[in-house]
């Protein structure tokens, strides 16, 4: 359905049932005679929508069913560094405008065809020519195979994201022999280290997997089989793991960390998602009253962070103001006291912007976090602004906001490496910037971390992100912990940079 890379997104849009929960008794099930572990268990809170590239292919929490059959051109380490793969090496020209890639030569798709420069060419365009979430950050790329192991990717502009979108979905490689087949959505053909068995797996809900006997790493392979469980409800995932059938699941509420803890099991984490507001109409076209830069700040002021974060997420996560992640060369920790909580002052800045009563702000809400909006509700009716719910349909959630049929929402997003998340969430025609608001200053920091020296981009990345928290784009409350449970008998590297640990990060423990 989506991607998005947002936690609670997929949590919301997320439909469907508890069913057909294949065993993992929390030792990895022995040793075969590959020497690897037997089968690793894993529990996921949304299914893909299409293995198809080009319609469906995902990160975020639906990585790990992508990574156990395509490989991507480039990979993350456990530390988030790119490292090589199906690409040894790469290297832009004088003006960044094209990528050239080398390719190992000795990779083959589980199909028996060759996984040359041809084929990742064509992978490629699939993607961009497709409907998959992130196929715009494709537009505009030319894909050219120059020899059996030669790519180039030619743009017409620089992208300072291209080498990370080439180690997650953008970078998927699926088999162009695949793409004709009308089975292709459920029945993947790729390189990567599992070939999924599809008369074991029940599309939506159960997935197994086999090792690819002809993997090209197979040093990075810890398990003969992989069988991931799609449940949706935290409760029922819980029971799972106490009832033995799994290996790892992510925790969907931190509140649950005691419960999982005293059950045996450790936690693995990262803060990866910023939830709040994101106040998505800043021109005023649907609700007028934000356009004013002192209504977007007397809501950022509105919010007691602290106590959101002990309410909602159990205290697991950090507080913040700024939507840029302290990887970010832009992250400014002094940017995170820009706005006390102080409703009172919040009152006044409203009265000077001409609302002294305040007024009436229509947002959505959903039932499968209404102790949120609840809480959203109460503290924005504290400085005079009452908020008119409707609830669109748990489906219908992401695309009502993207519409957009709403001036602001309550949101969980992926803080992006900065290329990304400015295309993600800043720039003009950026997804999560549905009314495609725009600055000038805003554009020209964009425009100069584009194509300016590096010097100068870092500097415009840390202009912008302190012009965008004075401005009142977001309202910030706190960076949420990822959790993701496991077993003693399964050691789990945390991806820094994915919702879900990546599947090359999870071993049987020593």
């Amino acid at each position: 359905m989506f991607r998005w890379k947002a936690t609670a997104a997929l949590a919301i849009v997320a439909s469907l049932t508890l069913a057909g929960c294949a065993g993992g008794d929390g030792d990895g099930g022995g040793t075969s005679d590959s020497g690897r572990a037997e089968r690793l268990t894993l529990i996921a809170i949304a299914s893909p929508t299409s293995y198809d590239v080009g319609q469906g292919a995902e990160y975020g929490n639906r990585s790990v069913f992508f990574q156990a059959v395509y490989d991507t051109l480039l990979q993350k380490d456990a530390a988030g560094e790119i490292i090589p793969w199906l690409a040894t090496d790469w290297e832009y020209n004088d003006d960044s405008t094209v990528l050239t890639l080398t390719l190992r030569d000795d990779v083959v798709f589980s199909d028996g065809t060759a996984l040359d420069a041809v084929a990742v060419a064509a992978s490629l365009e699939r993607f961009r020519d497709g409907t998959a979430p992130q196929a715009a950050t494709f537009a505009g790329k030319e894909f050219e195979a120059v020899d059996a192991t030669t790519v180039t990717i030619t743009q017409p502009a620089p992208d300072p994201s291209l080498i990370n979108l080439l180690s997650i979905a953008p970078g998927l490689i699926q088999a162009p022999s695949s793409f004709d087949d009308p089975s292709s959505a459920t029945s993947p053909v790729g390189s990567g280290p599992y070939v999924l068995d599809s008369a074991a797996s029940v599309t939506g809900t159960t997935y197994v997997y086999t090792a690819n006997p002809d993997y090209w790493n197979p040093d990075a392979v810890h398990y003969d089989s992989l069988t991931i469980n799609v449940i949706d409800d935290p409760t029922a995932a819980l029971n799972a793991m106490k009832a033995g059938e799994a290996n790892g699941l992510p925790l969907v509420n931190n509140d649950a960390i005691d419960e999982v803890s005293a059950s045996g099991w450790e936690v693995a984490s990262n803060e990866l998602d910023f939830h709040g507001l994101i106040l998505l109409d800043r021109s005023g076209a649907m609700a007028p009253e934000l356009a004013d830069v002192r209504v977007r700040q007397a809501i950022n002021m509105a919010f007691d962070r602290e106590a959101l974060l002990d309410v909602l997420q159990a205290g697991y996560g950090t507080l913040t103001q700024q939507v840029f992640p302290t990887t970010s060369v832009g992250y400014d920790e002094a940017l995170d006291s820009t706005y006390e909580y102080d409703p009172e002052g919040a009152k006044k800045l409203l009265a000077e912007a001409g609302y002294p009563d305040g007024f009436t702000l229509a947002m959505m809400s959903t039932p499968a976090f209404q102790t949120t909006f609840d809480l959203v509700a109460q503290q924005l009716a504290d400085i005079g602004i009452t908020v008119d719910y409707t609830d669109p349909g748990t489906g219908n959630f992401i695309t009502d906001m993207l519409a957009p049929k709403y001036p602001a929402t309550w949101m969980s997003l992926e803080q992006n490496p900065d290329w990304q998340l400015i295309n993600f969430m800043i720039a003009p025609e950026a997804t999560f910037n549905p009314f495609h608001s725009q600055d000038p200053q805003v554009d020209d920091y964009i425009s100069t971390i584009q194509l300016g020296t590096p010097e100068e981009a870092e500097q415009a990345t840390k202009d912008l992100n302190a012009y965008i928290t004075d401005q009142a784009w977001f309202a910030p409350w706190y960076r949420k912990q990822g959790s993701f449970a496991h077993d003693t008998g399964t050691a789990v590297a945390m991806w820094p940079t994915n919702s879900y640990p990546s599947l090359f990060g999870f071993s049987p423990a020593n």
